[in-house]
């Protein structure tokens, strides 16, 4: 039904040049208009789209399928169809407003005469109180001139002119014909429950996939990753983005919407500006686009969907943040100073970017989120000990946010059409300078942003106020945030230095118990996601290691805590919540510093290495005493939030992994990656229905977060209404008399009536008042009153008409 008030919308606007109706007709007899089947699929939820198989197996031709005429009023819809489809159409209208069917029986319409003059006549009687109508000439992305004669020569208009059955006369003649294809592609560009969806499991589906095949890029050897030029690096982006743009007929080229991939001291402000990434660089790669001609240290990327709203744009490095514990915190090496101060920054970047989006998703204002967002910036710069960049980076931040439709079209911000678009916010700290060395040089620039929608409800406060509740979800959340590989020689050493403790017998770890693949590694940092690598369980410690991070061995001596929680199941994920020391900062990667300084290794059910951790650990780390830290089994009730927050990510992981490849398997993906969505989705769905205030009391059940209410207070929430109604003259007053009496003893009744015998009397806010001041009467009734005495109160309402 929302979609249909959308449409409706276009006609209630306050101008004289607005239509009555719009017409929308399928098939032959509008020469297949593409425009008017665009409206059907909207309406209709993607009906008499070419990839419906529900059609094909049907068996039935598609003249008859596409056999439909539709004409839309501001409070009513007239619909032609045939017994055929009949029954494909009534699970998409049922719920329209004031539908009028024009359709035959199915003995009626095996006479094709008789069908063909039934069709006319009711295209006739369906136009007859419109003096202006609609046409959706063109489809998106097609825009074509708008030519009345050539609607006059589709079929069924033609026919509008026959004597004897039809409306006398030519249709353009009689009629005002006006395109709304424009009016209609904003409507269509609206985000809605529905669009929503398809979003997720078709549009974001692709445009992961294009992640994924730029990371296989760099799944390979170190001395292949140093030769990778910004070309092929950027290939994925760049082919899926210039493939789509084929088709897709948009116009808008600018730079913020079109795909990068800048290595080093390449990623500068002009360059990123440039917008030429038809023409990528050849010449640029890894292991000469640093200082001086030397090695990057990171890398700039973004992906843009060609003919939808989806882009984000992610900072990775070229070397790693922390240096592993070799059992000796005072023999420190030296950390890669340019890896970690763009790691550093990125971070900022990156807090200061999710501070800003939800600072417009309550305020829906660009200038308070980006002051915001800066803010957030300085801020975390400081906590980091940055403070002397602040000065020189101030005038080298870019922040802004951008509406952008379902086709990728660009939006301005204060047109009250970008309210229900998706948004990228992006932040840009561009040509950073080189203080580490003195040089003067340029290290390049650090960018993040994310693809997010917002969803407002209205809420009516007991005094009458209005405010706002908002929810909003980062829709490309699941690109991960944080990514580096090994390529500089001492990063790989001190890695493999840290894994010769496999070979010893005893080592700073103690004694080896068991290892194997497939763990993770989780923080509760919002830039990091689960690395999923080989772990190695000794009696004082474990070992962890992946591609990207190398070696990551934390000592229990670094430890101040370790609990196990598995539910006391075997298809709960095991979880180890390690405490850790603010000693242990220094060997873990940057995106594993928390505020809480806990990491959680997750075991998977009935891998080996779940199983090698109650067979060879388990008891050992219980029983252990000599450290002073023995692992502690806990239940779900002493967890804290963000732990129970955590475990819920890595099971739905978990629960998504373990079922079979299929839209399911998707869908419990998709929930892993967005643990909000379902939440967001709920509100969503409330907030599109219509921007009328609702009730704060009836928020929590709209929102279906409502706690369970108590029997007696349910009791007097609830009136029991009976509703008696008939024709004029069906004596429901006296019906109505005898219900009263007769069930006088087991409740008391209250009757409503229509002042008049006229259903036009009938006035629904008048109703609705009514209701509420029964329902208080209620409610103040039951406190007088003791729960044996009160009878309960009935309704009784008597319409005629």
């Amino acid at each position: 039904c929302s979609r249909l008030r959308n449409i409706q919308s276009i006609l209630t606007q306050s101008s004289k040049s607005q239509p009555d109706g719009i017409l929308c007709i399928l098939g032959i007899d509008s020469r297949y208009n593409e425009g008017c089947r665009e409206l059907a699929n909207y309406l209709l939820f993607g009906l008499y789209n070419q990839s419906n198989n529900d059609f094909e197996r049907s068996g039935f031709p598609e003249e008859v399928l596409d056999d439909i005429i539709i004409l839309i009023k501001p409070d009513s819809v007239h619909l032609y169809c045939n017994p055929v489809n009949y029954n494909h159409l009534l699970p998409y209208v049922a719920y329209w407003r004031n539908l009028h069917f024009h359709c035959l029986t199915e003995n009626e319409y095996e006479d094709e005469e008789a069908a063909e003059e039934f069709k006319i006549s009711s295209f006739v009687d369906m136009v007859r109180d419109c003096s202006r109508i609609g046409i959706p000439y063109s489809c998106q992305g097609h825009l074509q001139i708008f030519d009345m004669f050539i609607v006059e020569k589709w079929p069924i208009v033609q026919a509008f002119a026959l004597e004897g059955i039809g409306g006398d006369g030519f249709f353009t003649m009689k009629y005002e014909l006006m395109d709304v294809s424009v009016d209609l592609w904003k409507t269509y560009s609206k985000m809605d429950p529905v669009s929503l969806e398809d979003l997720l499991f078709e549009d974001l589906m692709i445009f992961e996939h294009q992640w994924t095949n730029f990371f296989a890029n760099f799944d390979t050897e170190i001395p292949f990753i140093l030769e990778l030029s910004e070309s092929q690096a950027g290939e994925p982006f760049r082919s899926y983005f210039s493939h789509g743009m084929i088709s897709s007929h948009i116009t808008d080229n600018s730079p913020s919407r079109q795909p990068f991939a800048l290595f080093g001291c390449h990623s500068t402000k002009e360059n990123l500006n440039s917008g030429n990434f038809n023409f990528p660089s050849e010449g640029h790669l890894v292991r000469n686009t640093g200082l001086g001609g030397s090695t990057a240290k990171h890398m700039v990327v973004q992906c843009v969907s060609p003919k939808g709203p989806l882009a984000c744009s992610r900072t990775y490095f070229f070397g790693t943040t922390h240096v592993p514990f070799l059992g000796n915190d005072n023999e420190m090496h030296k950390q890669a100073e340019q890896v970690t101060l763009l790691s550093q920054i990125y971070t900022a970047v990156v807090e200061a970017v999710l501070a800003g989006i939800e600072c417009y998703a309550k305020t829906s204002t660009e200038s308070k989120a980006k002051e915001v967002a800066e803010q957030m910036l300085m801020s975390v710069l400081d906590t980091l000990h940055l403070t002397q960049l602040k000065t020189a980076l101030r005038s080298k931040i870019a922040f802004q946010i951008q509406a952008v439709n379902n086709h990728g079209r660009i939006t301005p911000l204060d047109n009250e059409d970008s309210l229900s678009l998706i948004k990228t916010a992006s932040m840009m700290v561009f040509d950073i300078p080189d203080l580490l060395t003195g040089r003067g040089g340029c290290l390049g620039s650090v960018v993040f942003s994310e693809s997010f929608l917002t969803s407002q409800i209205q809420v009516k406060e007991k005094d009458g106020s209005i405010n706002s509740e908002t929810s909003h979800i980062i829709l490309t959340a699941a690109i991960p945030r944080y990514a580096s590989w090994l390529v500089e020689d001492s990063d790989v050493k001190l890695s493999e230095k840290a894994q010769h403790i496999l070979k010893e017998d005893k080592s700073f770890l103690g004694t080896l118990l068991t290892g194997g693949d497939g763990a993770y590694i989780y923080s509760s940092n919002p830039q990091a996601v689960p690395a999923e690598g080989k772990l190695y369980f000794f009696s004082d410690g474990i070992l962890f290691s992946d591609p990207h991070h190398g070696s990551i061995s934390i000592s229990k001596n670094h430890m101040s805590s370790i609990s196990l929680y598995d539910g006391d199941s075997t298809s709960i994920v095991a979880a180890l919540f390690i405490d850790v020391k603010s000693s242990l900062l220094a060997h873990l990667p940057i995106e594993f510093h928390t505020r809480d300084n806990f990491l959680m290794i997750a075991l998977f059910p009935k891998t080996k290495i779940y199983k090698a951790f109650y067979s060879q650990v388990f008891s050992s780390w219980q029983n252990q005493t000599n450290s002073g830290l023995s692992l502690r089994v806990v239940q779900e009730e002493f967890l804290s939030v963000e732990q129970k927050r955590l475990h819920s990510s890595v099971q739905k992981l978990f629960n998504a992994l373990s079922f079979p490849s299929g839209e399911r398997c998707r869908e419990l993906k998709i929930s892993a990656a967005l643990p909000e969505l379902e939440r967001f989705v709920q509100h969503f769905t409330v907030s599109s229905v219509s921007h009328e205030p609702v009730m704060r009391a009836h928020l929590p059940i709209l929102l279906q977060q409502s706690e369970i209410i108590p029997d007696s207070k349910a009791e007097s929430d609830k009136v029991v209404i009976t509703i008696i109604t008939g024709l004029p003259g069906c004596r429901c007053s006296d019906l109505c008399s005898f219900l009263v009496t007769f069930n006088k003893e087991y409740g008391r009744w209250i009757v409503y009536r229509q002042t008049m015998d006229s259903p036009e009397c009938f006035s629904a806010a008048h109703f609705q008042r009514y209701l509420s001041s029964v329902l208080e009467a209620q409610q103040n009734h039951s406190v007088r009153q003791s729960t044996y005495t009160k009878k309960n109160k009935r309704l009784l309402v008597v319409l005629q008409g």
